[in-house]
């Protein structure tokens, strides 16, 4: 696969995990689902920078 088309795909999983968890279980708490969404980028980023920038 070509780095770009990966990376689109890379960030499609992103937001797709983002907005997933935030209907399923954050719906109502702002705090909590601003603080989850931070660390699912962090855990996205690290394992960017690990495994996919490699590549």
């Amino acid at each position: 696969m070509e780095r770009p088309t990966a990376a689109v795909i890379y960030v499609l999983a992103l937001v797709a995990v983002v907005v997933s968890v935030d209907v399923l279980f954050f719906r109502h708490y702002f705090w909590e689902r601003l603080l989850v969404n931070v660390g699912i980028v962090l855990v996205f980023a690290a394992f960017y920078l690990r495994f996919v920038q490699r590549s």
